[in-house]
């Protein structure tokens, strides 16, 4: 049976593009459901699977948080990873699908749990608003906060992997030079659209052009996407690395390592199921796709995203 990736809500479950990607299990808020069902439900899915990697946006209510964690004490299980994710929630769900995608590999659980943080480098999330009048995910200037409140105001917001925020200009909302820089790799483009449905097109017809997207599909805008965003118009858009043997060769690629502590393999600086950190580890600097010796090759290619050390 392949890992299983859980995701905390059923709207981080987006379809796979294949029909051999596996579905993800999806953990309930603690008002949703009895403690002891969910200590249930968890252990049949350890049992089923051996292991269960869950992804959940950091902004997840902080009761529903401790409701993870209480559940994996309950258990006494080392087995259940717990990573809380910095991306939008629509980015989420891609992420978790690219787990999903690799779970059917035979990447070891600690490989997989801690290639999460890889893989989130390489996708480009943002969000088309009307008003970023209550963002606080990256810096604001003043000009933006007025031009806010002019009818017919636009602005691209990209988060990851490098933040910016863009004013675009014209009536139609497309005016040049107002897409952000893209990635410069082969990417499928993931959007979802608030209300109103119609101001989705300029994703569609200018970022994905210009971004050189292989696709795009529509998905539903998660609830936790007009929190995340200050505003329920957000049209939420994430482009990544649709393959999955593009990304196995991006995650083999890295050196790996065995956790002191619980005696997984992992790569990176931190184990994702124990959170033991490598004894005299220092923090990667992020990859920059495209960019020197870490550059990821183009899809199609065997190429590394990261070098071993």
């Amino acid at each position: 049976m392949p890992i299983a990736i859980a995701v905390t809500s059923t709207d981080l479950v987006i379809s796979p593009t294949d029909g051999q990607t596996p579905d993800a299990a999806v953990f309930q808020p603690p008002e949703a459901q009895p403690l002891d069902t969910a200590v249930t439900q968890t252990a049949i899915l350890l049992d089923q699977c051996g292991y269960v990697v869950a992804l959940y946006p950091d902004s997840l209510p902080a009761a529903y948080v401790r409701r993870l964690h209480t559940v994996r004490a309950v258990l006494e299980s080392d087995r259940i990873a717990l990573l809380p994710v910095a991306l939008p929630p629509l980015a989420v769900g891609v992420l978790a699908r690219q787990l999903r995608q690799l779970s059917v590999s035979d990447l070891s659980p600690g490989v997989l749990a801690s290639a999460a943080r890889l893989l989130a480098h390489y996708i480009y999330a943002g969000a088309h608003l009307s008003t970023v009048t209550r963002l606080d995910r990256v810096d604001v200037g003043l000009g933006d906060h007025v031009a806010s409140l002019v009818p017919g105001a636009r602005f691209a917001v990209l988060v990851n992997p490098v933040p910016r925020l863009v004013r675009i200009s014209g009536a139609a909302g497309a005016g040049k030079g107002a897409v952000p820089d893209g990635p410069g790799f082969g990417t499928r483009l993931t959007v979802a659209r608030g209300t109103p449905a119609k101001a989705g097109d300029w994703v569609l017809d200018t970022l994905a052009p210009h971004w050189r997207v292989q696709g795009a599909e529509e998905a539903a805008l998660p609830a936790a996407s007009r929190h995340w965003w200050g505003t329920p118009r957000a049209v939420e858009f994430a482009a990544a690395i649709p393959d999955p043997s593009v990304l196995y060769q991006l995650v083999a690629s890295v050196r790996r390592e065995k956790c002191h502590w619980c005696g997984l393999e992992l790569i990176g600086d931190r184990c994702a199921f124990c959170a033991g950190p490598l004894p005299g580890a220092v923090a990667a600097p992020r990859a920059q796709p495209g960019r020197g010796r870490h550059a990821l090759a183009p899809p199609g290619r065997a190429g590394a995203a990261l070098t071993s050390r």
